[in-house]
């Protein structure tokens, strides 16, 4: 069965944006949006094998095959990624997102005894660069101390609530602020841009191939592109499980060190 990513990235040009973009005269309902973009991560519990794919400036191509496995469980979001080929980058990241408290990642590669955690200033770096960093794949900005909507909205042929994050003190992220464009009928995101704290740099992430599995909304493809840069980094989803029925056994020191 293919199931594609449930919250991740990437992109198309602000002009773009602004072209398809145009937003409506009243609010939208914050509680209610915020409540069920939230709700879908508080119940992830997916498995999914895909690619990777880097594309420079040329349209050469760089691709890593990835596994990534997700489950909530009370108070955290544990998301496995595993870097499968080639052989020299196999590398296991587990992020441990924490609403409210600080969040974690550690990484290990072959033939480490342990994993080591990843340091803060690494974390918007990622295996084929800042496209889809390490932080992208946890998706906490829905949980930072500040929401606000900025109304309807449309984003290509989808209706979309519009919703601005930005963190709090103690909120541990690389970025300043987060606009996502949900659309309206399963508050799933189509289009997220995330600005960079310090350089104001844009990351742009557009949500391909939406649909429901088993309850699930989902996308079979990602794309990030960074505003004004040529290139762009795909995850692209080939199968996997929207309802994996994983435990914490799948997330253990055990399983992060053993490749």
């Amino acid at each position: 069965m293919r199931f594609g990513v449930l919250a991740l990235a990437a992109s198309m040009q602000f002009a773009s944006v602004a072209a398809q973009t145009q937003t409506q005269t009243h609010a939208a309902d914050v509680p209610g949006t915020l409540a069920a973009a939230r709700q879908r991560i508080e119940t992830a519990d997916y498995r999914l094998t895909g690619r990777l794919v880097r594309v420079d400036e040329s349209g050469t191509r760089t691709s890593y095959g990835v596994n990534i496995k997700a489950h909530w469980f009370p108070g955290v979001l544990r998301v496995l990624f595993a870097i499968t080929s080639p052989a020299k980058e196999r590398a296991h990241v587990l992020l441990e997102m924490r609403p409210g408290e600080k969040s974690t990642i550690q990484i290990a590669h072959p033939g480490d005894a342990v994993a080591a955690a990843l340091p803060f200033d690494k974390w918007n770096e990622g295996p084929l660069g800042e496209g889809f960093s390490y932080e992208d794949f946890i998706d906490s900005s829905y949980f930072w101390a500040e929401q606000a909507a900025l109304g309807e909205t449309r984003f290509g042929a989808r209706n979309c609530d519009l919703m601005k994050s930005a963190p709090g003190a103690s909120d541990r992220t690389h970025y300043a602020e987060v606009k996502s464009w949900l659309d309206r009928g399963s508050s799933f995101p189509v289009y997220v841009e995330k600005t960079l704290k310090g350089s104001g740099i844009v990351k742009e992430f557009t949500y391909f191939g939406l649909r429901r599995t088993e309850g699930v909304w989902s996308a079979s493809q990602v794309e990030a592109k960074i505003r004004g840069h040529a290139g762009s980094t795909l995850l692209i989803i080939d199968h996997g499980a929207a309802r994996a029925h994983l435990d914490m056994n799948d997330f253990s020191s055990a399983q992060l060190t053993h490749f």
